[in-house]
């Protein structure tokens, strides 16, 4: 499987976070990178990769659906082999990206090696349910969790907003932390008194915190 990455390496980096992209907008998209600049000027170096459908998309100028989760964690798990780093490994991964990454950490077909591989999954935007549609949950990555987890979601976030998830039975392994004020990008409005580069960074010391480095 030939899978299109953007490596972005950090001297003395803490760890390595391999990141992958929500279901509309592929590994260059403005958040991805703005994201990503934030994580090297924290000390983390980064790989971003796109999923084969996104790829697709591009080459034919297409909006094809995302794929599969079967064909999504084999594409996540290829990254994951490939990487041939001694650092500590976490999955990252923006709404769909996330849900994959917090599924291949549970899941029991993986290598062993892999799975000793990962110390942990970082959610940005965790697609809780699809828009509008709260009754279909999709608690089933989270619930069969083998690592720790860290959930940054916006407070008003329509895929999982903080009243929805406050009824919800989250596992011990998995940490939500909530960002003011953000939408499912983790935006905040204007009249919040926030701005999106304060929530982005927010996150980013979240993730310190959750990695402990």
């Amino acid at each position: 499987m030939s899978i299109s990455k953007i490596e972005s390496h950090v001297e003395q980096a803490k760890a390595h976070l391999i990141f992958a992209h929500g279901a509309g907008a592929d590994k260059s998209s403005e958040f991805m990178t703005r994201f990503t600049q934030l994580l090297n000027d924290a000390a983390y170096s980064v790989t971003r990769f796109n999923f084969p459908y996104m790829d697709r998309r591009i080459a034919e100028d297409k909006k094809f659906p995302p794929d599969r989760m079967p064909k999504l964690l084999d594409c996540f798990e290829q990254v994951l082999t490939d990487c041939e780093q001694d650092l500590p490994l976490y999955l990252i991964g923006k709404s769909m990206g996330g849900r994959v990454a917090a599924t291949l950490s549970g899941d029991s077909e993986i290598n062993s090696a892999h799975l000793t591989k990962i110390k942990g999954v970082i959610c940005l935007g965790y697609p809780f349910h699809p828009i509008g549609k709260p009754e279909k949950l999709r608690m089933t990555p989270i619930e069969t969790l083998k690592k720790t987890a860290l959930i940054l979601q916006g407070e008003r976030d329509k895929l999982g907003d903080k009243e929805m998830i406050a009824t919800l039975d989250i596992p011990k392994l998995c940490q939500v932390v909530f960002l003011p004020d953000g939408d499912h990008d983790l935006k905040p409005r204007v009249k919040s008194g926030k701005t999106h580069e304060q929530n982005l960074r927010q996150a980013v010391r979240e993730i310190e915190v959750f990695i402990g480095e």
